[in-house]
């Protein structure tokens, strides 16, 4: 085997243009399939690095409209589900906090979870330094122990790494924890910075998140058949937790991502290996040209004792040495594609536990490629020339002889099958393209430009009670307000579109309350229209002393407004918010606001429920009616809106010295870019395009290296048809004929691929399809680049002399 590649390289090196053209040709195609094996290996295999991560379960319920509800318990309940024989251990965390470290130089703005005493055995991943929770740190009936856990990133950022960081104090808003360990890379549970231990509540306005860990043996749906009854009773307890018919539904950890990325990953996988088959195909049709020139070494081979298994041997091991050289360029090419798919993925789209990455299975499944990328390449023309025709090649001493029927048959079978995989994948592209498009071209309602979100979580105990906090945004609102480079901001609790608003249940005056009608509740100022640029249609906006009292006076969108008055009189009717309660001390309330609200003014849509999805009935109320402890700044300025973040920073800590914004502040385009469909459609069009352009390419290549193989074998008949009188138009339509045909049944074949899989093309395209505009598009597109790829070879054909043609050998 060791003489076969010596001789392999020898034989390749004589011809450097053949081996770089197909190494070439299969590293695009290994490196390409290895970027999305990559992506599919760290989100399916080994997404999460918690002990048995498969029998861990999230608690979520389906409506009776088949929605899913994610379920929060109250203290109460939560002990409750630790009773329960079918989970092997339960744990709690309490959402995520953002603190703010104090008694330092620089304030830090720090997202925390707190989570109960025993998540440390729950998750099962020991602390890379010192320990995790235990059940001491959280007695139940106790306050718990001023300890903390930090994040690998956060132990990084904020200690530099220091390994003797066990033991510190690290204060959080004026309260003092001692550090107690440090997180591996890998553990980001809700993204947190630090873990604090939770204290169960039995007030029921606190909520807490479940963490599930199913018993050896119990399969979900006994799980959920015995949580049925629980649940049910939980929804008497508290029916504002959960909807008003439901049926448990667990999920497991991974299982959402699947449904969202999975298919898109799977669909992507099968065109890269599309492109890996057409370079196996360029291989193949350098291989066969290569061995056609061979095939007196071959019979010589053959008559001195080479035995046909000898002779295919070492063609396969020519084939081996070219895809291993394609896969090390692949692995390299792979290691630069994957950050870029990584950063084309939407938000959330693969679980932050995951290490994706070019792994030790993620290599082997290359070399694996490799191995089959040199069978498959060099099969052809191992059964090709294994079995040369000695006494017709040795005593023809000519090339007249070489390649024959059966060779021209499987240079243009190969041909014929790039060009109907190439048109498929460029139909698949244009689709992609197409609805990227349409979805960027999507009317907003909105202007996005020049306009940043900014969040502010306000910190545990502080901003307590309706007067505070309503006193304190206020003063917010101002201060930014005043800065000379803004030209408007608003507050926006939970209104940033394109999807905001609080999906919840309401009541319209005069219509039977048994009707069960629903819209997107948001908390704004009356600033946040105009900031916006979303036009008044109707009736006025609040005055600034209504915003500050939380008058009962609401704003509709037309969706709204012309579902329940088509006639268009909306201003002056009543609508009623029945979850619009305190929830003390998360949220504040103005009393009696889930009484009935009247109608003054209806705004034009905006984009609220995603940018596909039609756009949802939507009531605007003053912010002030309810505050939570979060609320977001939406400031129009007139140039770039982050560049003026760090000043409106400092405005915000000018009115509380202790509080921060959050890190991740991004203007609305950045909004819009982060949106699901958007990133979708921005990965499936950019990947397929770039996948169909590097097909075509490859197509071409493949192509004029049959032509050119063609001209070569008909050089003598060339020659003699224009000894005979034959113009070199004719010697050039003549070779141009012979290329349309298998052109042409290739464009054949993939238009039939791409209408019969026109609906997997769909899902390809995030929804999108193609029409016969675009088929025959590409379609002409592909025969331009075969006529071009044709016209060189073909052109060199019709200037053959007669003479040195005749003398050919």
């Amino acid at each position: 085997m060791l003489g076969d590649f010596i001789y392999s390289w020898r034989e390749l090196s004589k011809r450097p243009g053949i081996a770089l053209t197909a190494i070439a040709s299969l590293t695009l195609g290994i490196g390409a399939t290895t970027g999305v094996f990559s992506v599919i290996y760290g989100l399916l295999a080994n997404p999460y690095p918690y002990r048995d991560p498969d029998r861990m379960v999230h608690l979520t319920v389906l409506d009776d409209k088949g929605r899913r509800d994610w379920t929060s318990v109250t203290g109460a309940q939560y002990k409750a589900l630790r009773e329960l024989k079918i989970f092997e251990s339960v744990a709690a965390t309490w959402g995520t906090w953002n603190l703010t470290t104090t008694g330092e130089d620089l304030p830090d703005d720090v997202p925390s979870t707190q989570m109960t005493g025993n998540s440390g055995s729950h998750f099962g991943v020991p602390a890379m330094l010192g320990r995790t929770l235990l059940p001491s740190d959280a007695p139940d009936g106790k306050d718990p122990e001023p300890v903390v856990l930090l994040s690998y990133l956060f132990w990084q950022r904020h200690y530099n790494g220091d390994p003797a960081v066990i033991g510190r104090r690290l204060e959080l808003v004026h309260k003092s924890y001692t550090v107690v360990g440090v997180l591996p890379p890998r553990f980001t549970w809700e993204d947190a910075a630090v873990y604090l231990p939770l204290k169960i509540s039995n007030d029921s306005n606190i909520r807490y998140g479940p963490l599930l860990r199913l018993r050896p043996g119990v399969t979900l749906q006994a799980a959920n058949a015995e949580l049925q009854p629980l649940l049910e009773q939980f929804a008497k307890e508290t029916p504002d937790g959960f909807p008003k018919k439901f049926r448990v539904q667990l999920r497991g950890l991974n299982e959402q991502f699947e449904e969202h990325l999975g298919r898109s990953l799977y669909l992507l996988f099968g065109g890269v290996s599309m492109l890996l088959f057409i370079g196996c195909a360029n291989v193949s049709i350098l291989l066969l040209a290569r061995g056609t020139a061979r095939q007196h070494e071959l019979a010589i081979r053959s008559a001195i004792g080479a035995s046909r298994w000898r002779i295919q041997r070492q063609l396969l091991t020519e084939a081996l040495g070219l895809s291993v050289a394609g896969a090390i360029g692949g692995m390299i090419l792979s290691y630069r594609l994957l950050p870029l798919i990584l950063k084309w993925l939407p938000d959330f789209s693969v679980p932050h536990e995951a290490s994706i990455r070019v792994s030790a299975p993620v290599l082997a499944f290359s070399v694996a490629l490799a191995i089959v990328s040199g069978v498959i390449s060099g099969l052809a023309p191992a059964f090709q020339f294994s079995r040369p025709a000695l006494v017709h090649l040795i005593q023809s001493s000519s090339r007249r002889m070489a390649g024959g029927a059966r060779a021209k048959r499987t240079h243009h079978l190969l041909a014929a099958g790039q060009i109907a995989l190439t048109l498929l994948l460029l139909t698949a592209a244009s689709a992609s393209v197409n609805g990227f498009v349409k979805l960027i071209r999507t009317n907003l309602g909105y202007d996005p430009h020049h306009v940043m979100s900014v969040g502010i979580p306000v910190h545990e105990n502080a901003h307590r009670g309706w007067a505070d906090r309503s006193n304190y945004f206020s003063e917010l609102l101002a201060r930014v307000q005043a800065l000379p480079e803004v030209e408007a901001a608003g507050i926006s609790s939970n209104a940033t579109p394109p999807s905001n608003g609080w999906q919840t249940g309401i009541e319209i005056l005069g219509r039977s309350s048994a009707q069960k009608e629903e819209a997107r509740v948001n908390f704004v100022s009356s600033e946040y229209f105009p900031v916006l640029r979303i036009p008044l249609v109707g009736g006025r906006l609040w005055d600034g002393g209504e915003v500050a009292r939380g008058a009962r006076l609401a704003i509709v969108n037309q969706t709204l407004a012309h579902r329940y008055w088509p006639l268009g009189n909306a201003v002056g009717q009543q609508v009623r918010i029945p979850e619009l309660k305190p929830r003390p001390p998360f949220t504040e309330a103005v009393p009696q606001g889930d009484q009935w609200m009247q109608i003054i003014g209806v705004v034009a849509d905006a984009r609220d429920d995603g940018l596909r999805n039609p756009i949802k009935p939507a009531v605007y109320v003053p912010y002030k009616t309810m505050m939570g402890v979060w609320t977001q700044l939406l400031v129009r300025t007139h140039g770039s809106p982050l560049a003026i973040l760090n000043r409106v920073r400092a405005a915000v800590k000018s009115v509380d010295p202790d509080q921060q914004v959050v890190k991740d502040v991004r203007d609305l385009d950045q909004w819009i870019e982060r949106e699901d469909e958007y990133a979708y459609g921005r990965l499936s069009a950019a990947l397929l395009t770039s996948i169909s352009v590097v097909a075509l390419l490859l197509a071409a290549i493949g192509l004029f290296s049959v032509v050119s193989y063609g001209v070569a074998q008909r050089t003598n008949e060339l020659g003699i048809r224009m000894a005979l009188g034959a113009s070199k138009v004719q010697v050039l339509r003549l070779v141009l004929q012979g290329t349309a045909r298998y052109v042409l049944a290739g464009l054949a074949c993939g238009s039939v691929l791409s209408v019969l899989l026109r609906p997997v093309v769909s899902k390809w395209a995030e929804g999108s399809t193609y029409s016969v505009v675009a088929l025959s598009g590409v379609t002409l597109l592909l025969i331009l680049t075969a006529a071009l790829a044709a016209a060189i070879p073909a052109r060199r054909a019709s200037s053959i002399e007669p003479m040195e043609a005749l003398r050919y050998d």
